[in-house]
């Protein structure tokens, strides 16, 4: 089936009913502590809290004082404390160690943990073995989907990642089985279902178990949304790894968004304080230019401060019963917009700084290279000089992962393959030199040995990829590994001869068209597909397949990317529910990546639901991106 052509898009469902929901849910489970109470909360559940409760709903439930969960003594002197926490080990010990201390001093107190999302059994144990079970009361509390956006939610558990790509924890498969139960629960059920990767097909089977055992409770139901996709993010690392150019993604790459908020600091908001900024649709100026590519953005700035100015001009010729609708209807609004603006051309201004001392140009050119396939040398000389300067130890791990991942095609000059021993060489030499993550025997400027593990860790998830010997002229890794022959050196050999996973990104990229061919240059304001996300030289490996199997309905004519993939794959349509589901809602997709997403993904989708007549809305384990991506496979605290 083919795609609608620019259709009006649906309208989105209502997700501030999630709020609400969550809210009353966290309301109720404080009064079970009735009386004045201090709440602990974790210092990842702040922000998403403040979304859903804030400090004046709080103590409207007598909460009286709030604390940040520290590993030190506690300095509440009230009767009653509740804590609000994640399910983790380590805070469930704090929390038996305040209980035990003030069981020493002789004191009487009533404590309550409130776990969320979930409540596991392994928290429960923690206080059992301590000794404080019978004192402690613990509730969980199902909060699970935060509406960031109209169209995007987020569980906020930014530890999904490393917890199941790296150490292969089961625990939030069932979270996300949960969350997508209430989604179903109160928007109906979703006709077509599609997935691809272990985590998705094992979310999916827990899924549909919840479905069946609360059958009634969607049953007869009309759907709102018309398909749901499921992803793993190891089905796509290329894409997480490279640098964002859309505006959304670069402020998130250069000031950190964290629950749908960014902190603006002096150098943006041209004063000598920091400015929280909440960044979605409600933000007029924002909203217009946050899927736009960064070079579009000034140009539009510009021309929207010319715009203000000529409405506040308009004061100028108005007599006075003009001027008093002015000023109480359209003055408020146009001093909103200007300080917008301002925040936004500033927050450009300190991105272009920084991206400039940087050498960003070179940066995006080298990254376009390695996803080409082109200029092997020259991309190695950049890597090598990068992590001659020590620039960063997270950015060196990242180009690193993108050229591992990237370089297992054929080669585009023949004149390579004499080459290719003395490039491996020179970059195993550097390696010596300059990144000790790949060797504890460097004797010159290195970032340490406690990178090792971090290797360790990029090689098991995939992000270091196994390349056959053979399969390709440009991949570094395996003729390192044939070319050191010595004792020490033996240690880079051990781990690339042991890499976890093999990439096929050569290979999926042709099979799938990744690399737009464009006659002459690509134009950036008037992007003609998804690759204008990454200034036209790629498009992302995750949209793409949502395109194409939503061009077939199925995975049918897919069978050799997901071959290629190294992902177990499945299709699901009940077609009984889609007799059930209006023209409108089967042009409503939910997307769900698992791992994490980031902005680039998204404008991408927007633009394709654009192009098409769709709607696409995005839940997410967590926001994530290169930076995130590599700090989840760290072993080295900030």
């Amino acid at each position: 089936m083919a795609f609608p052509h620019r259709l009006d898009a649906p309208e989105l469902p209502d997700f501030s009913l999630l709020k609400r929901l969550a809210r009353d849910q966290l309301i109720y489970l404080l009064e079970q502590l009735p009386g004045k109470k201090d709440l602990f909360i974790e210092a990842d559940l702040m922000s998403p809290l403040d979304r859903i409760a804030n400090v004046s709903i709080l103590k409207q439930h007598e909460v009286d004082k709030l604390y940040k969960v520290e590993n030190k003594p506690a300095l509440s002197a009230n009767e009653q404390l509740c804590f609000l926490v994640r399910p983790r080990v380590k805070t469930m010990r704090y929390i038996a160690n305040l209980v035990n201390a003030d069981k020493l001093a002789g004191r009487i107190r009533k404590y309550k943990v409130i776990l969320t999302p979930q409540k596991f059994y392994a928290c429960e144990m923690v206080l059992e073995e301590e000794g404080v079970c019978g004192d402690v009361s613990c509730d969980e509390w199902a909060f699970s989907l935060l509406p960031l956006d109209v169209d995007l939610l987020s569980m906020e558990l930014p530890e999904f990642f490393r917890d199941y790509f790296l150490e292969g924890d089961q625990r939030w498969i069932n979270t996300v089985a949960q969350a997508l139960h209430l989604l179903s629960t109160l928007y109906g059920p979703f006709p077509n279902c599609y997935g691809i990767g272990r985590c998705a097909k094992m979310s999916y089977d827990l899924w549909k178990k919840l479905e069946e055992e609360e059958d009634s409770e969607t049953k007869g139901r009309r759907p709102e949304i018309g398909h749901i996709f499921l992803l793993d993010r190891d089905m796509d690392f290329v894409t997480a790894l490279c640098s964002q150019v859309v505006y959304e993604g670069l402020v998130d790459d250069t000031f950190r968004i964290k629950c749908g908020s960014v902190d603006f600091g002096p150098e943006v908001t041209s004063s000598d304080k920091s400015l929280k900024v909440l960044l979605n649709a409600e933000d007029k100026v924002f909203n217009e230019i946050r899927n736009e590519h960064f070079s579009n953005v000034f140009g539009f700035l510009s021309q929207k401060a010319r715009n203000l100015q000529a409405q506040y001009d308009r004061r100028r010729g108005m007599d006075i019963k003009q001027m008093k609708n002015f000023v109480s209807q359209e003055l408020k609004g146009l001093k909103q917009e200007h300080r917008l603006l301002s925040l936004h051309i500033g927050a450009c201004e300190s991105i272009m700084k920084k991206k400039t001392k940087q050498d960003f140009q070179e940066l995006i050119k080298t990254e376009h290279a390695l996803l080409e396939g082109f200029s092997i040398r020259e991309s190695t000389n950049y890597i090598e000089e990068h992590i001659d300067r020590q620039v960063s130890p997270i950015e060196s791990l990242r180009l690193m992962c993108l050229l591992s991942i990237t370089e297992n095609g054929e080669p585009k000059d023949p004149s390579q393959e004499c080459q290719i021993e003395k490039y491996a060489q020179e970059l195993k030499n550097r390696l010596f030199a300059g990144i000790s993550l790949l060797s504890p025997f460097d004797l010159s400027s290195s970032y340490g040995p406690e990178h090792l593990l971090t290797f360790s860790n990029l090689r098991r998830a995939g992000l270091l990829t196994e390349q056959a010997p053979g399969d390709t002229l440009t991949a570094v890794e395996s003729k390192v590994s044939k070319l050191v022959t010595d004792k020490a050196a033996g240690k880079i050999t051990d781990a690339f001869s042991s890499l976890a996973k093999r990439s096929n990104f050569r290979a999926i990229s042709k099979k799938l068209n990744l690399i737009p061919r464009v006659d002459g240059e690509y134009d950036l304001k008037v992007p003609r597909d998804m690759a204008y996300v990454f200034s036209g030289a790629y498009v992302p490996l995750s949209c793409r397949i949502i395109e194409q199997v939503l061009e077939r309905r199925s995975w049918q004519g897919l069978d050799e990317v997901v071959r290629l993939l190294n992902c177990s794959e499945f299709a699901f349509i009940d077609m009984a529910k889609e007799d059930k589901a209006s023209s409108e809602s089967l042009r409503l997709i939910l997307v769900v990546f698992l791992g994490g997403c980031t902005f680039s993904e998204i404008s991408a989708l927007r633009f394709l639901g654009r192009e098409k007549g769709y709607r696409f809305i995005f839940l997410t384990t967590a926001i994530t991106n290169s930076a995130r991506l590599m700090e989840a496979m760290s072993e080295v605290k900030a």
